[in-house]
């Protein structure tokens, strides 16, 4: 039986579940958004048409993560939201700009067609930038002063870069020829700065957050962080070598990059997860002292766990049914 106590951790796991998801789906496809080719619109086109069945759906998960931000820890959603205005302003304008261009570039005439496809790149960088941001003012407590905005500029470069790695690795495994080999130089660029990125804010984090100092420094917490980040560059030194024997006969393997970079991607989030657990909000709120009253979560609970096995469930078909390399995106 779940005791009282259990039930805000359930949440904060339901929801960093969510939001990790969502990082890995949605950016993919935001990441497909930002390397969109200005000079080839062949190539635009199938690389839209990788996405096209998935990238609306994909965006579920950050509305699930701040559904259950708002009913299970009210109280922390009342200052992040505050803290965080104006970027998700920007967050919510740019994936607006992704949805109307994605529909008007398949209706206008082919003069005008270009335009939209660069408010699609357009729409894409601001809701990555924009994200990256509000990690970053995450990481610093929602601190407002130079150093701050700094940091959360930089994080907002690489979660964009981090978007664009993961975009490219999805284009290894849905095209072929050119293409491909295009999106295999992408994925090494975008790789070598996000490693730069993630040690960077390896050093960074535990200098500027005294707790996440000592989180990672004070047994026995500290032996299982130290292991997060050894698995990560791991991760990155098998891709790079992946990547250098890529496209292999048969196009055997075009899937490992993709893997790797998801877990490239979780072994980060769950890093970033063990630092700064148990606060919702930094240095200010933890989940005990953020959550809803036991009664509330009960129900919500309730409702959680049927509508979140629903959603996985409905995302897991629609891979499944358009598993395959990308075809032309066609409308009728």
């Amino acid at each position: 039986m779940i005791v009282d106590h259990q039930l805000p951790i359930i949440f904060a796991g339901l929801m960093a579940f969510s939001i990790l998801v969502y990082a890995i789906l949605d950016g993919y496809d935001l990441g497909v958004g930002l390397l969109l080719p200005m000079d080839n619109e062949q190539q635009r086109d199938k690389m839209i048409a990788s996405i096209g069945p998935f990238w609306d759906a994909n965006e579920t998960w950050l509305v699930l993560a701040v559904g259950l931000l708002l009913v299970a820890f009210p109280s922390a959603h009342n200052i992040i939201l505050k803290a965080l205005y104006l970027p998700t302003a920007m967050l919510i304008i740019g994936l607006i700009i992704r949805g109307v261009s994605f529909d008007f570039r398949a209706k206008v005439n082919a003069q005008k067609k270009t335009r939209w496809d660069k408010f699609f790149k357009l729409g894409s960088f601001i809701a990555a930038a924009s994200q990256g941001y509000m990690l970053g003012m995450f990481v610093m407590g929602f601190e407002v002063d130079f150093s701050s905005v700094a940091f959360s500029l930089l994080s907002a470069a690489g979660v964009a870069m981090a978007y664009a790695l993961i975009g490219a690795c999805w284009l290894i495994m849905k095209t072929e020829e050119e293409l491909q080999l295009r999106a295999i130089n992408w994925a090494k660029n975008a790789g070598k700065i996000c490693l730069v990125g993630i040690l960077a804010v390896c050093i960074i984090n535990p200098l500027i957050n005294s707790f996440v100092f000592d989180r990672w420094t004070q047994p026995p917490m500290a032996y299982l962080i130290a292991f997060v980040p050894i698995l990560c560059f791991a991760f990155f030194a098998i891709g790079y070598f992946t990547l250098q024997r890529l496209p292999a006969e048969n196009d055997n393997g075009c899937w490992l990059p993709f893997v790797l970079c998801t877990a490239i991607f979780t072994s980060s989030f769950v890093g970033l997860a063990f630092s700064f657990y148990p606060f919702v909000v930094p240095g200010q709120l933890d989940v005990w002292q953020a959550a809803s009253a036991p009664e509330s979560l009960r129900v919500i609970l309730y409702g959680a766990l049927i509508v979140i096995p629903c959603i996985f469930a409905y995302t897991l078909f629609s891979y499944r049914v358009f598993w395959g390399k990308v075809r032309d995106l066609e409308y009728h």
